[in-house]
């Protein structure tokens, strides 16, 4: 009698608003192993170490790794570039290195920053690349770095990621219509917000089709966000009307919100190589949205 073989899966970045989800939804694939920068979720790991990185994996020998954790603090990467680009780039070298000499496949998030937001249709995976500030040079560089190595990879490029934890536009709205009763927001920047459940739900259905065999002719890059788009200020609408909060919301321009960093004027992704090799397809970011209020409403409850 064969007796399947039982994955050993790695997620690195599990404290992050995607990590916290993907604990869910990749402990059923396998003997889950998280990692996490303060370590209040399994084994420590920083990621500007490149020999404990090495460690970590050498030790736990998985099957698969998922890497959630980023630089992600957009702004004050102009800052920090270079612990952007340790964090982003190149642990993303040792992390393709090693899945390379042991055969284990590799999920990588990426991010919309990669492009400069001049396109007027949604970006495919081959559009030209041309991020604006370090935080995108730095995402691009890990994904050159990881696809370079030969690994057995899914890079899944996501944009405008909120979740009912972790820092993100969702709660920072629902903290200023609190504390405010007006709010001015950028309303000529387009893009696709994209609930971290549901980047967490769609990576476990891709994984379903390919463990314990890896992606093969499936790997590289695929984009995965809620479908869609809309501005910060149809975004911030969106989600007073949800909570019937009382606050007026007063749509700007970029140039009356100056940011340390640029950001990309328009960075919706098209999804559909993701739901031609995987079929999978993310529903409409209004309907997500609606979805995560009610869930946060229902954790509130118990």
């Amino acid at each position: 009698m064969n007796i399947p073989e039982i994955p050993t899966i790695l997620l690195i970045g599990a404290d992050g608003q995607v990590g916290f989800e993907l604990r869910r939804t990749l402990e059923p694939l396998g003997r889950l192993v998280s990692s996490s920068l303060c370590g209040s979720w399994g084994p420590r790991l920083d990621l500007t170490d490149a020999r404990s990185l090495e460690t970590l994996i050498r030790e736990i020998a998985p099957r698969l790794i998922v890497n959630a954790a980023a630089y992600t603090a957009v702004d004050r990467s102009e800052e920090e570039e270079q612990l952007a680009q340790q964090v982003n780039g190149d642990a993303l070298g040792v992390i393709g290195r090693m899945a390379a000499e042991r055969s284990i496949a590799v999920v990588h998030y990426s991010t919309d920053y990669v492009f400069d937001g001049a396109a007027k249709d949604p970006y495919l995976e081959h559009a030209v690349t041309n991020p604006m500030g370090a935080y995108g040079r730095t995402k691009l560089d890990g994904e050159r770095q990881l696809l370079e190595s030969g690994a057995d990879a899914v890079i899944l490029r996501t944009s405008w990621v909120y979740g009912v934890r972790g820092q993100n536009f969702l709660r920072t709205m629902q903290r200023l219509f609190i504390e405010r009763n007006e709010l001015k927001i950028v309303d000529d920047q387009i893009g696709a917000p994209t609930w971290s459940r549901m980047i967490a739900e769609a990576t476990a259905q891709m994984l379903v089709q390919t463990l314990p065999d890896g992606f093969g002719q499936r790997a590289g890059i695929y984009h995965l966000t809620n479908a869609g788009r809309t501005s910060w200020h149809g975004f911030a609408k969106a989600i007073q009307e949800l909570l019937e909060a009382d606050c007026r919301i007063q749509p700007i321009p970029s140039s009356e919100y100056p940011t340390l960093a640029k950001r990309p004027m328009f960075s919706v992704l098209d999804n559909e190589k993701l739901s031609a090799a995987f079929g999978l397809r993310l529903p409409d970011w209004h309907h997500a949205l609606k979805l995560c209020l009610e869930e946060q409403a229902s954790l509130a409850r118990r």
